[in-house]
Order: C-alpha cells, then sequence, then structure tokens
C-alpha cells in the first residue's frame, strides 16, 4: 500500500477509489496546497480539485488537500455510477474515475456547461466512450480513452500519459 493509500484508507476510502485516486489521479494532478491556474486555465487546487470556490492566493493544509480529494473521489463515483449502466471490473472503475475526475461529466455538469465530458459532449449527446461502455464494447471504451488528449485543440504530452496509465489499467481485468 502506497502512502496515499493508506491516508484514503484511514479515511474510509478503498477499492476502485483508492486505486483510481493512488495510481492514476495523483501521480498525473500532483499536490498543490494553493490555487493556480492549470494548462486549461481553470482554477485548480491541492490534488487537481476545481470548485466555484477557489480564489487565487487560497493555500491549503494536507489535510484539506486530502478531504477535497475524498469529496472530489465520491462526487465523481457518483456521476460515474449515476450513467454507467453495465458492471464495471476494478480496473474499468478505476480508470473511468480517473477520466471523469479530470475531465469531468460534461454539459450538465454546472461548473463545466458547454464542455465535452465523460457522459455528455457539449452538443448534448452522450460521449463514444459511455456509448460504447453502455452498449457492452467494453475493449472499445477503454481505447476511447486515448482520443482525450487534448487541450484547446492541441496535444498534450501529460495527457498522453494519464491516458495512457488509465487505459492500460482499464484493460487489466478485460485481457487476461
Amino acid at each position: 500500500m502506497n502512502p496515499i493509500q493508506k491516508k484514503l484508507a484511514a479515511l474510509g476510502i478503498t477499492g476502485a477509489l483508492s486505486l483510481s485516486a493512488a495510481f492514476l489521479i495523483v501521480p498525473s494532478e500532483g499536490e498543490v496546497r494553493k490555487v493556480y491556474l492549470d494548462p486549461a486555465r481553470i482554477l485548480t487546487s491541492c490534488f487537481g480539485h476545481t470548485g466555484p470556490e477557489l480564489r487565487m492566493g487560497q493555500t491549503f493544509t494536507e489535510e484539506e488537500c486530502l478531504n477535497q480529494l475524498v469529496a472530489d473521489l465520491h462526487k465523481h463515483d457518483r456521476q460515474l455510477r449515476s450513467v454507467v449502466k453495465v458492471p464495471l471490473s476494478e480496473g474499468e472503475h478505476a480508470a473511468y474515475l480517473s477520466f471523469i475526475y479530470n475531465v469531468g461529466y460534461g454539459r450538465k455538469d454546472g461548473a463545466n456547461r458547454g464542455r465535452d465530458g465523460f457522459a455528455v459532449l457539449r452538443n448534448g449527446k452522450p460521449s463514444t466512450m459511455l456509448s460504447l461502455l453502455n452498449s457492452g464494447q467494453r475493449l472499445k471504451a477503454c481505447d476511447q480513452l486515448l482520443a482525450w488528449i487534448k487541450i484547446d485543440g492541441k496535444e498534450s504530452a501529460g495527457l498522453r500519459t494519464r491516458r495512457a496509465k488509465e487505459r492500460k489499467v482499464c484493460l487489466k481485468d478485460l485481457t487476461k
């Protein structure tokens, strides 16, 4: 168990949520204990937390950052579970949770109106990834992760790396 998993376990976070946080989200997001602008110019804090309450100049303790992470994991897990209509393996759950944590739900998410997301695209239609997943095309759905590597229309090396890790975790229980 790595250090972040131990801290999350103490807060009651285990299983796919812990796997997603410890091996995908935290390594990709890093920990910044103040508010900053991320590469997409979104106010962000701690482990990639975003929200309307953030203001430049705010700082956070380790405990506050962990509490943000836990709250965000639960929020995004509820969003994920609300639209996925098929059982998920632990790897799929962890990978899609990391993805929705990073990209968001989509158009219907109050903080991200007009943005593409895991569930809904800005045009109001479901994402290809979610459509494939819910139709039982699990391998193709995992492969869709690799399509989401752009920020403002430009490829991001960081997103390319993150998506490759998410895909690997997504496929881990499907390709034995």
